[in-house]
C-alpha cells in the first residue's frame, strides 16, 4: 500500500507542477479557442492541460518501475508498457484537437487505434465471468473488438461529461478511488498477481485527477481538454479491461463449488468492473442521452450542444459550484455503493444506505437556491458564502453589487453593439443560463481585440 501511495502523490506533485508552466505555454501557442455558444465559462482559457496529465502518467509509471514490490509487476507483465503506448497515442490525437480543431470521426478512428495499440500489446478482454454460464472464454476478434468498444466508451462518456470547471477529473477521480479499493483487495486479500496492474493504474489515475483538480476548479485557470479527458478515460478503461478480463473469478476460490456456481456467487464482486460505465454511470449516462437526443433532431452524434446533464442542472438555477458537486455527490454514491455491494450484497443496511443518500441528492436537485452554511468550527475550511455572521453577508451584498453593476454595463452596451451591426448573434437557447451565458463577455472582447 505504500508504494502504491508513494507512487499517486509523486503523479500528483508532478501533475501540479508542471500544470502552471503548460497553462504558460498553451496562451503562447495559442491553444486558447473563442468561446463557444454552448460554454459556460465568460473568459477564454487556455487548454493543453493534458499535456501536464501525461507527464504525470509516465513519473508515476517511472517510479514505480524502481520500487521494490512494484518492480516485478513490469518484469511479469506488459500491461504498464500497453498502456503507455496507447495514452501516448491518444494524448497527441488530443493535443492536435486542442490546437486545431480536428474531425470528429479523425479522434474517432484515433481512439480505436489506440485502443488496438494496447490489444496487440497484451491489454485485452481473454474470458467473462456470465451468471449461471461461467467464464466464457473469448476468441482472438471477440477480445479485441469488445476491447476496444470498450475503450471507445468510455474515453468519450469523460469526454462528454468535461463541460463544467473540474467536474471530469473530480469525477474520474472519485471513480478512480473506488476502482483502487476494489482492485487492491482483489491483489491483496486474494493474492491474485493478476489485479496488480489494475490496482496501480487506478493510483496513477487519482494522482493524475487530483494534481490537475487545484488548477481546474471554478474558476478554471486551465482546462484538460482532449487531451487530458481522452487520456484519463483512456486509463480508466484500461484498468477495468485489466481487472475484469483476465482476472479468472475461479481464482477466487471463494466457493468450492463448481466454476459455474463460483461465477454466480461472485458476480457482485463483478459488478462495479464487468463494464466501466457501472463505475462512471453519470458520464455514460449523459453520453446515451446526448447521443438519442441529438439523433432525434436529426444531428450528429458528435454534434456539440447544451442539453448535457450539466448545462441542466445550470439552467434550474444551481450555481456552478454546487452543479459540480451534485455531480460529485452522484457518481460518489454510485461507484462506491456499487463497491460497498460487492463485499457484502447480503447486507439490508447497504440497500438502506444507497436509499437514503439518494433521498438526500434528489432533495439537493429540487433545491436549487438553498445555500447551507457550515457550522462555526468549519468556517475556516469552505468559501466566505458558506460561513456565517456579517462577513458573509458582506461578501453576499458585493456580490450581488456586482452582478447588478455588471448588467447595467451590458445594458448600455447593448444598443452600441446592435448599431455596430457586424457581430454574429448567437444561436437561441444559450441565455438564462444563472449568469453563465458567454453574449456578455464574449462581445466585450470582440470590441477590446477591433479597438486594438
Amino acid at each position: 500500500m505504500r508504494e502504491y501511495l508513494l507512487t499517486l502523490c509523486i503523479t500528483a506533485a508532478v501533475t501540479y507542477l508542471l500544470t502552471g508552466p503548460v497553462r504558460k505555454f498553451a496562451i503562447v501557442a495559442g491553444a486558447m479557442p473563442e468561446i463557444r455558444a454552448r460554454d459556460v465559462h465568460r473568459e477564454p482559457t487556455p487548454r493543453l492541460g493534458g499535456i501536464a496529465m501525461f507527464f504525470g502518467l509516465c513519473a508515476g509509471l517511472l517510479v514505480a518501475d524502481h520500487l521494490t514490490n512494484l518492480n516485478t509487476l513490469f518484469e511479469k507483465s506488459n500491461e504498464p508498457r500497453a498502456l503507455l503506448s496507447g495514452a501516448a497515442l491518444i494524448w497527441l490525437i488530443g493535443v492536435l484537437d486542442d490546437k486545431f480543431e480536428i474531425d470528429a470521426l479523425i479522434k474517432l478512428g484515433g481512439q480505436m487505434i489506440a485502443a488496438g495499440v494496447m490489444v496487440m500489446q497484451g491489454l485485452t478482454i481473454l474470458w467473462l465471468p456470465i451468471p449461471g454460464v461461467g467464464s466464457v472464454a473469448l476468441t482472438q476478434w471477440q477480445g479485441t473488438l469488445l476491447t476496444v468498444a470498450l475503450v471507445v466508451i468510455t474515453i468519450n462518456a469523460v469526454n462528454f461529461v468535461d463541460g463544467l470547471d473540474g467536474l471530469a477529473a473530480g469525477m474520474v477521480c472519485i471513480a478512480a478511488a473506488a476502482f483502487f479499493l476494489y482492485a487492491y483487495r482483489i491483489w491483496y486479500s486474494y493474492g491474485i498477481e493478476a489485479a496488480a496492474p489494475a490496482t496501480l493504474f487506478a493510483a496513477i489515475l487519482m494522482g493524475m485527477c487530483l494534481g490537475f483538480l487545484p488548477h481546474n476548479m471554478h474558476p478554471a485557470r486551465i482546462f484538460m481538454g482532449d487531451s487530458g479527458s481522452m487520456l484519463i478515460g483512456l486509463v480508466l478503461a484500461a484498468g477495468a479491461i485489466s481487472v475484469t478480463g483476465q482476472v479468472d473469478p475461479d481464482a477466487l476460490k471463494l466457493f468450492a463449488g463448481s466454476e459455474k456456481e463460483a461465477v454466480h456467487q461472485t458476480v457482485p464482486v463483478y459488478i462495479p468492473l464487468l463494464l466501466p460505465l457501472t463505475i462512471i454511470a453519470v458520464p455514460a449516462a449523459d453520453l446515451i442521452l446526448a447521443i438519442v437526443r441529438r439523433t432525434w433532431r436529426g444531428q450528429s452524434p458528435f454534434a456539440a450542444d447544451r442539453g448535457h446533464l450539466h448545462h441542466r442542472l445550470l439552467e434550474i438555477g444551481h450555481s456552478h459550484s454546487r452543479a459540480v458537486l451534485i455531480m460529485y455527490f452522484w457518481s460518489a454514491l454510485i461507484a462506491f455503493g456499487a463497491l460497498a455491494y460487492s463485499v457484502n450484497s447480503a447486507s439490508m443496511w447497504i440497500v438502506l444506505s444507497v436509499v437514503f443518500l439518494s433521498t438526500i441528492g434528489l432533495l439537493l436537485l429540487l433545491m436549487p437556491r438553498f445555500t447551507p452554511r457550515a457550522p462555526r468550527w468549519a468556517e475556516a475550511f469552505v468559501p466566505p458564502r458558506y460561513r456565517r455572521g456579517s462577513a458573509a453577508e458582506a461578501a453576499d451584498v458585493l456580490e450581488a453589487a456586482d452582478t447588478a453593476a455588471e448588467a447595467g454595463a451590458e445594458a448600455v452596451e447593448g444598443p452600441q453593439e446592435a448599431a455596430a451591426g457586424d457581430r454574429t448573434p448567437v444561436a437561441a437557447g444559450v441565455s438564462g443560463v444563472n449568469g453563465a451565458s458567454a453574449v456578455g463577455p464574449r462581445a466585450r472582447l470582440a470590441d477590446r481585440s477591433r479597438s486594438r
